[in-house]
């Protein structure tokens, strides 16, 4: 149909040739559409993947010249058809196992961990150095250079880098766990330990006060185990040595001549570490037997009563000697070497369990615990007598009901308390404060208040 009949006709159904344009363009539109939609919803890589991957395509194509050049001159392959089918089986063969390693490596990463490129990343090197051989034989040492750089080993890198490149972009802290990668940063960390650049984050200042302290410990150690000698040379040492500590900046900088002289003494006593007497590892020893020497029990309850609060101190020999008098009761306390005053001894056998009603004498068992020690350094038995009512270890700690050794044995929480309150607050803890802080009623909170101010006040009277 020509131009002249296409128009008479269109003229002639001016209605159908306007329904047969406007469907098609419809048509085209809803084309244009679907494809812009499609362009859309692809996820395309990052510029720099795809110049890296454009640019080992070049690089891969280079190759391939170099390939066919080999293939007529030392493979034999006269036939145009022949070399067309074989020569670029490297290059296919490069192209295939770059992707293969490119998908590995995305499907082995984690958010800590790059992934792995696994045997096709691998495949993509040895490609690589079998195709720098062609390259040589081609242009001998000069052009094969060039070739083999151009052609094959920056096809290599760059498909190399276009395969972490993404992984990087995603997860930019993700560490890679190739082989090339880790033998990188394993001989990287080893060549800053060797510099002496090992630990980061200091200044250049800093750093040579820490090369020049370890000079100065090192010339001091020779100084030290130098035994006569020339003296020329002994005269040199100390000059070293001097001019190491005046590097050193050990006068201006405390924490550098600390760090210098814990260098030097361990430096100086490192023989000793062939004499000390350490346990076996390889002795068996029974789950339950103490890891070292059994203590006395004497020096076990001068420990613990040294470490205990001053009243509670007094109280726990005062139930231990119940018939013991007061003065007798402070001497003891002073051999074991609390240091407490007559005021003070009083009121701890007025709190102590031995000098309360029998109804109230009944210890707790955290009361019990701090009786036990001193009760057995005496040659008593009176831990085991502590020990035999089971109801009172299961006694309600919050309960109302009056018990001095309960109320003692609370007593180092109170005083943790208040001293807690009153430093945040200025001024003692009140009720609400010791009833919230230690889970307990109020009638029990006045009790406390009551000792925590008697406490005070004998104190304040020695």
């Amino acid at each position: 149909m020509t131009i002249n009949r296409l128009t008479d006709w269109v003229l002639t159904h001016p209605w159908l040739a306007a329904g047969i344009t406007a469907g098609a363009l419809l048509a085209v539109a809803g084309v244009l559409w679907a494809i812009v939609r499609t362009v859309r919803a692809v996820t395309l890589p990052p510029a720099p993947v795809v110049v890296a991957a454009v640019g080992a395509l070049v690089c891969t194509a280079y190759t391939a010249d170099t390939s066919w050049r080999f293939a007529e001159h030392s493979l034999g392959m006269r036939d145009l058809t022949e070399r067309l089918i074989m020569f670029s089986a490297a290059e296919i063969a490069l192209l295939s196992c770059a992707l293969m390693a490119r998908a590995n490596k995305a499907a082995t990463a984690t958010e800590t961990e790059a992934g792995s490129p696994g045997v096709p990343g691998a495949l993509v090197w040895v490609i690589t150095g079998v195709q720098i051989i062609p390259a040589y034989s081609e242009s001998g040492f000069v052009g094969g250079t060039v070739r083999a750089i151009i052609g094959p080993i920056m096809a290599g890198l760059l498909w190399h880098l276009a395969m972490g490149l993404e992984i990087r972009v995603v997860r930019p802290d993700a560490l890679s766990t190739g082989l090339p990668a880790m033998l990188g940063r394993e001989l990287r960390e080893r060549l800053l330990s060797r510099l002496g650049l090992a630990t980061r984050n200091r200044t250049a200042e800093q750093i040579t006060r820490d090369r020049w302290t370890a000079r100065a410990v090192d010339l001091a150690a020779r100084l030290a185990h130098r035994d006569g000698g020339w003296a020329w040379r002994t005269a040199r040492l100390e000059y070293q040595l001097s001019r190491a500590v005046g590097r050193a900046q050990v006068g201006a900088h405390p924490e550098q001549r600390r760090a210098l002289l814990q260098l030097l003494s361990a430096r100086l006593h490192s023989a000793a570490l062939a004499h000390l007497d350490l346990p076996s590892p390889w002795e068996l020893r029974a789950p339950d037997a103490p890891s070292g020497p059994v203590r006395p029990a004497p020096v076990v309850a001068y420990e613990r009563l040294r470490e205990m609060p001053q009243l509670d101190a007094i109280t726990a020999v005062a139930d231990a000697h119940p018939d013991l008098p007061p003065e007798q009761l402070r001497k003891l306390l002073l051999d074991h070497g609390v240091v407490v005053s007559p005021a003070q001894v009083d009121m701890g056998r007025r709190l102590s369990a031995s000098a309360q009603p029998p109804a109230l004498a009944g210890a707790s068992a955290a009361a019990q615990t701090l009786f036990a020690v001193h009760a057995r350094c005496d040659g008593q038995d009176s831990a085991a007598a502590l020990d035999d009512d089971p109801d009172a270890a299961g006694a309600d700690a919050d309960a109302d009901i009056p018990d001095a050794a309960a109320d003692l044995a609370l007593l180092p929480d109170a005083r943790r308390v208040d001293n807690a309150h009153q430093a945040q607050h200025g001024r003692p803890a009140g009720l609400r404060a010791l009833q919230s802080g230690l889970r307990i009623g109020q009638t029990r909170a006045q009790r406390m208040r009551a000792l925590l101010d008697d406490q005070l006040d004998t104190v304040k009277g020695s």
